[in-house]
């Protein structure tokens, strides 16, 4: 494997009055409509919790603060790329009025429990997608402070 098939992501699980937020886009592979988490690649230079507040923002609208983080999942995908993701929590107490994508790659956003999203018949992008939720429902919480400041 080439270091151009492993790439370094971020994902957002966040969690509001019960709900998880999820994007709607298009599978590059299957062309798709699918369901993730607002997500992507750490960009060169970038720190972490940057990244993922960046990923938030462009995809979702919503300038939000992680609360904690999940860990780190790893996913072998059918490109044959291998993904390394860091799971990142946010837990807002109120959010704006009006939110949208800034990526034209985002057809829309949802609100979906873990049951609305089982219900909506909707496929997800990969396992990494359930795995974040059932980690967040298990209680998972990392503290931030264990990702240590790029020196």
């Amino acid at each position: 494997m080439s270091r151009s098939q492993l790439h370094l992501t971020v994902a957002a699980v966040v969690h509001y009055n019960n709900k998880f937020l999820f994007v709607e886009e298009i599978d590059k592979q299957s062309q798709l409509r699918v369901l993730n988490q607002p997500a992507g690649h750490v960009e060169e230079n970038e720190d972490l919790i940057s990244a993922i507040c960046r990923e938030l923002l462009e995809e979702t609208g919503l300038n939000l603060a992680p609360t904690h983080w999940l860990g780190i999942s790893q996913l072998h995908a059918a490109n044959d790329h291998r993904y390394v993701r860091v799971n990142f929590i946010f837990e807002p107490s109120q959010l704006p009025e009006h939110y949208r994508s800034h990526d034209p790659d985002i057809l829309a956003l949802h609100w979906y429990s873990q049951q609305q999203l089982i219900d909506s018949g909707m496929a997800v992008r990969s396992q990494l997608v359930l795995d974040a939720i059932q980690l967040f429902q298990q209680g998972v919480r990392l503290p931030l402070n264990l990702i240590q400041p790029t020196r």
